[in-house]
């Protein structure tokens, strides 16, 4: 037999594993230390063979009263955190990401050899800056626009060489350990009057590109290549790896900066000009100085080069006043990562989170003897509630005379944070939407911080947000050469001197603006992705703007106004309609409304809830087209295309949101006339729907059909349809489920075989009232009735509150009553209680979030597409979603379908199983206190539990959901399975470029199981449903045009013979082998032999079904005979198997 699948173990993932190589001398150390502390002494820990034992105390050390540090150590606990567990989670977080000693000396010893070597650059001819034929090997990392520029340039060794940045601060993590060495141009390159067109950036990058000559021959130098520090093209640097295993441990980063003294820092204040307009565009301009355009972006980025080494001695006196510091500023930076907030053009770095703790202690925010909680804590809380974008802040103290005011920062900068010159502004590249981001993000930590029923530290720290699964839509802007046009349509001449040609950057804030106000109320968030960092060989010419990959547009939808296919303005006569024209151009139109109001409005297309989802497409490209000349094929919306899979109607593009919300009418109107019947003999107490069409779950909900009646043949009492043999299977039709539960009363008798009876009276006696009453065919049997009502079909079935109670009951041989569970008064009470419960909940919460149904449909098709439908239940897999909106940490509730079912996958393939349950708080009835109660009787009993336990507040004890199934081996396939689909799902909706479509991920892979049973596709009843339709239909029997609201002939009810044939086929041989198909059009059945069937057993005579005997000698076993169980299978699927596809290499037949 082939191999079978493999067992994975659950773990969570950590974010780097320990350095394999440790310092044994300084554990050795460490561990002495610890055994003279006079604390708590412990004898003999250690065997002779160096086996741990536990730690011997004496009677009085055992009972000895805590010291002063570790009252204080518990009080600590029980203040700031929820429990003690937190404290030691973020205390084994700090160790994960701080550097090992044996990092740090790695990092020492190369920045040494590296700053040995530097010193011996030799010295070269002055020659013309434009003149690089002394550069042979090497490229300038510089865009050279315009392509010349004044000025001499040579090469000396350096003024001094200085590591600034984390590494000296304490505050460097892993794992992408960056160590910044400073080295300090001389000045005799340099001349005062370099600020200006670029001369100093150009010098400063031909003497990086000098430098990165000579150490190309330097041994202690692995892999040398450049880069430029985030995102600013016009601050380069040389990025250095030590050779060999050592080359992932460090990488060294090399900026070039001037002496610190060299141009006065007046001289960079936000509205001067250091960028000529004649010398930038080529063209004459008589304009004086005076009149030129203000370069604040330049200017911040010359004047930032100036600064390093004094912004390091400020943060050292600030750390050395707080022992938290660096721990604080580590947890910050983590925090920041995971959100991908601290890499790429205007983001907020490492260095500006220690200069937001910095600025906290100065002004007293949190106090020197705070810990890291408390730091950390503070610092989310500041970025919560100040608005950088209108009240900037500033760490200098004292600034000089010609120091800007923070007004003039404010005209000149997005957001302010200046630093302690009171020159710099710290974030000048950020745009105001990323702050905006960081605050949102900021906030959202907090509220879940503080709420006892969720994992903060887990949430928030080890959580990593991709823009992908954390916005609503995401949209791409591709071929960013197109923003060429779009600078010159905005008139952004000043911008791009400023950022110095970068078209990307100075487009960039008006294009958002745009965008938001033009979706105004139809978002919450904008944000955009950072353009990250290009790093290129040293031999190679820097890449173009035009060559960054997309930029991202992420929006968080508030879906009250967000599908609104209409945009109503001012009304004519008023002064903001001009405004509105301008803005929409020849979309916008008068229009009369019905409260008589005539405004100015623009009217969107969408008729389905799927098509109306495009809206924002639609608003996007259009006003991108209109203002900013970008093509609609440069706009690329990031996941419609899995809306494919679910579409009910292809026609009219719906994907079940308008097919439910008909049969949840049907069912109210079928509810409403049940009540109102007269003539039964006990009263109706309660009618409730058992159907998950009715909670807006179902895959493909039941569509109203009108039957052709001539396609079948007919029952003999001429009010129902059979199907024929020599046609393909008729339409499927789905009973809805309704539980009507009738009154209790001393008729009913405390027999269960006669509350059957009575039970199936009942179903004859609802039958012939409809009929009567409305005219509707039914169907009563002994179980349920069927009722046909607007071309659906409904599936009564009556329950009686105590039936449960009487079938647990039975007489002891002495006669006494005792109550006994059993799996028949489970099944009632599953279908008659728990469901109709679960229906109403599940719907309640359809209310509140408009696309909760669709990410469970989505949810439960790739459960069926991947053969894991019939294990993972569809009201677990409805509450595996339902946790996606009730706790959503740390996220918002999804509002799109694609970004609800990337977290569904993430949720499969990364949650807990083996040690934690999954709480779905339905209706918040469960509190902090139950939360720790569900947790800890799972603990105590997790071995006779479900292998994946979900507690609701009806349902805290057993997970009856998932009490059969899956089995550790089907929930260790779907983990794989959607750990794979969530990675090929991503990287094809990010990567436009990817061949393959999103459908990939919805097909199973075939290749681990044994025998594929091909089916005949004309007897599949769902084949249109399938992933992959066939291109060729069949008439299953059915009209185009509406249904029969009543009357008519009752119709094939809940006819599948593919789960049928599966039924029989499990019946059979569900101890040799397992089953799998995708109910929705699956026309393979694909078969897996359990190895634990091909043990040779024992000859018994009662033990011969399927399997023959062999005889070794006096011994006679039997095996399964393949060959005839083969041979079953098609006899017993005669008609209906297509052929069989043997894919196991060890049986022949």
């Amino acid at each position: 037999m082939k191999k079978k699948w493999k067992e994975s173990t659950l773990t969570e993932e950590k974010m780097e594993e320990p350095d394999s190589i440790q310092n044994e001398e300084e554990k050795e150390k460490k561990s002495a230390k610890q055994s003279k502390d006079p604390k708590r002494k412990a004898k003999d820990t250690v065997s002779d063979a160096g086996v741990l034992r536990p730690l011997k105390l004496s009677k009085k050390e055992l009972y000895k009263a805590p010291t002063v540090e570790e009252l204080n150590q518990l009080k600590e606990a029980e203040n700031l955190f929820h429990c003690s567990i937190l404290k030691m989670q973020m205390e084994e977080l700090l160790k994960e990401v701080s550097l090992s000693d044996y990092r740090k000396k790695l990092v020492d010893s190369f920045v040494q050899e590296v700053t040995d070597f530097l010193h011996t650059v030799p010295e070269t001819e002055v020659v013309e800056l434009d003149d690089l034929s002394w550069l042979p090997g090497v490229e300038v990392p510089f865009l050279l626009v315009p392509p010349t520029a004044k000025g001499k340039f040579h090469m000396e060794p350096p003024a001094s060489i200085n590591v600034v940045g984390s590494y000296p601060l304490g505050t460097c993590i892993k794992p992408r350990v960056i160590v910044d060495l400073a080295v300090t141009i001389p000045a005799t390159i340099l001349h005062p009057m370099d600020a200006i067109n670029q001369r100093y950036p150009r010098k400063r990058a031909l003497y990086l590109a000098g430098l990165a000559q000579q150490l190309c021959f330097s041994e202690a130098v692995g892999s040398l290549s450049y880069s430029c520090l985030h995102g600013n093209r016009l601050r380069p640097v040389l990025l250095l790896k030590p050779p060999g295993k050592d080359s992932s441990k460090v990488t060294l980063r090399i900026h070039a900066i001037p002496p610190p003294d060299f141009l006065k820092p007046s001289r960079f204040h936000p509205q001067k000009n250091n960028i000529r307009t004649e010398w930038f565009t080529g063209v004459a301009n008589k304009q004086q100085e005076s009149s030129e355009p203000a370069t604040p972006h330049y200017n911040s980025t010359v004047l930032g080069d100036h600064l390093p080494l004094s912004h390091l001695q400020f943060l050292s006196a600030s750390s050395a006043q707080c022992p938290a510091f660096g721990e604080g500023v580590a947890l910050l930076k983590v925090w920041l990562r995971q959100r991908e907030l601290d890499q790429g053009a205007g983001c907020f770095c490492g260095f500006h989170a220690s200069m937001l703790m910095a600025y906290l202690l100065s002004t007293h925010k949190v106090g020197k003897s705070m810990n890291v909680y408390q730091l950390f804590r503070n610092a989310l809380h500041f970025f919560a509630s100040t608005d950088l974008t209108e009240n900037g802040i500033t760490l200098a103290k004292n600034p000089d005379s010609k120091a800007p005011s923070l007004q003039e920062f404010h005209a000149a900068f997005s957001v302010v944070f200046v630093d302690p010159s009171g020159h710099l502004n710290l974030l000048a590249d950020m745009t105001a939407f990323t702050y905006k981001q960081i605050q949102h993000e900021a906030s959202l930590s907090l509220k879940f911080w503080d709420d006892p029923t969720i994992d903060g530290f887990h949430a928030l720290l080890m959580t990593s947000k991709a823009m992908i699964r954390t916005y609503d839509n995401v949209f791409q802007l591709s071929e960013l050469v197109n923003l060429q046009a779009s600078c010159k349509k905005l008139s952004l001449l000043n911008e791009l001197m400023d950022y110095s040609g970068n078209y990307v950057l100075s487009a960039l804030p008006f294009i958002l603006s745009l965008l938001q106000r033009g979706l105004g109320e139809r978002i919450y968030l904008l944000a955009h992705s950072l353009p990250q960092d290009p790093e290129w060989p040293v031999d190679s010419a820097p890449p173009k703007h035009k060559d960054q990959p997309p930029l991202s547009i992420g929006l968080m939808l508030n879906l009250e106004r967000a599908l609104s296919v209409l945009d109503r303005g001012p009304p004519a006569d008023n002064p903001k309609a001009a405004e509105f024209r301008q803005m929409w151009g020849s979309r916008s139109e008068l229009r009369r409304f019905q409260d008589g109001d005539i405004t100015e409005a623009v009217l969107w297309s969408g008729n389905s809830t799927c098509q109306r989802r495009l809206v924002l497409l639609e608003i996007i490209t259009y006003l991108l087209q209109l203002h900013a000349d970008i093509p609609e094929s440069c706009v690329r919306f990031v996941g419609g295309q899995l809306d494919d899979v679910i579409k009910v109607n292809k026609e009219i593009c719906t994907t079940g949101e308008e097919e439910s919300l008909k049969v949840v009418q049907a069912y109210d109107d079928l509810s409403r006339k049940l009540w109102q019947l007269e003539g039964l003999p006990l009263s109706i107490t309660s009618v409730q729907g058992a159907h998950q069409a009715l909670r807006y779950t179902q895959v493909f909900p039941p569509v109203p059909v009108r039957m052709n009646y001539k396609f079948f043949a007919k029952k003999k009492n001429r009010l129902g349809l059979v199907p024929q043999e020599d046609k393909p299977c008729p339409y499927y039709i789905t009973p809805i489920k309704v539980i009507v539960h009738m009154e209790g009363s001393g008729k009913w008798p405390s027999e269960h075989l006669a509350i059957r009876h009575i039970k199936a009276a009942f179903h004859i006696c609802l039958g012939q009232l409809l009929n009567k009453h409305h005219q509707y065919t039914f169907n009563a049997t002994p179980t349920y009735l069927d009722v046909s009502k607007d071309g659906l079909a409904f599936r009564i079935q009556v329950a009686y509150h105590r039936e449960p109670q009487i079938l647990r009951e039975s007489l002891t041989p002495a006669g006494m009553l005792i109550y006994r569970d059993n799996a028949e008064a489970q099944a009632l009470e599953l279908e008659t209680r728990h469901k109709p419960f679960l229906n109403s909940t599940l719907h309640g919460l359809q209310q509140q979030h408009g696309c909760f149904g669709v990410v469970c449909r989505l949810a439960k098709r790739w459960l069926a597409s991947q053969f894991l439908l019939e294990y993972i239940r569809e009201e677990a897999a409805d509450l595996l979603v339902a946790s996606l909106f009730l706790h959503p940490a740390p996220f918002t509730p999804p509002s799109s379908p694609q970004v609800g079912f990337l977290r569904f996958l993430h949720l499969i393939s990364t949650f807990d199983w083996k040690n934690n349950p999954l709480i779905v708080n339905l209706n918040g009835k469960l509190t902090a206190a139950d939360h720790t109660d569900i947790k800890n009787d799972f603990g105590a009993s997790r071995e006779s539990l479900p292998t994946m336990f979900i507690a609701t507040p009806n349902d805290t004890k057993v997970s009856v959901w998932t009490k059969k199934a899956p089995s550790v081996q089907m929930l260790q396939r779907a983990v794989m399975l959607a750990a794979e689909s969530l990675h090929v799902l991503e990287t094809h909706l990010i990567d436009s470029s990817q061949k393959q479509d999103a459908r990939v991920v919805f097909r199973p892979p075939l290749e681990a199981y044994d025998v594929l049973i091909h089916l005949v596709p004309q007897q599949v009843p769902l084949l249109a449903k399938a992933v992959d339709p066939p291109p060729i239909t069949y008439n299953q029997g059915t009209y185009n045009g509406d249904p029969l609201a009543s009357g008519g002939v009752l119709p094939v009810i809940d006819y599948d013979p593919v789960r049928l044939y599966l039924s029989e086929l499990r019946d059979a041989f569900g101890d040799l082998a397992l089953f799998f198909n995708d109910p929705f059009g699956g026309t393979v059945i694909a078969v897996l032999w359990k190895p634990s069937a091909f043990e040779p057993q024992p000859f018994k005579t009662s033990l011969m079904n399927a399997r023959c005997v062999e005889v070794n000698g006096d011994v006679a076993t039997t095996v399964p005979n393949i060959e005839a169980i083969l041979q079953d299978f098609r006899i017993i699927g005669k008609g209906l198997v297509k052929k069989l596809e043997l894919r196991t290499e060890k049986w022949a037949v």
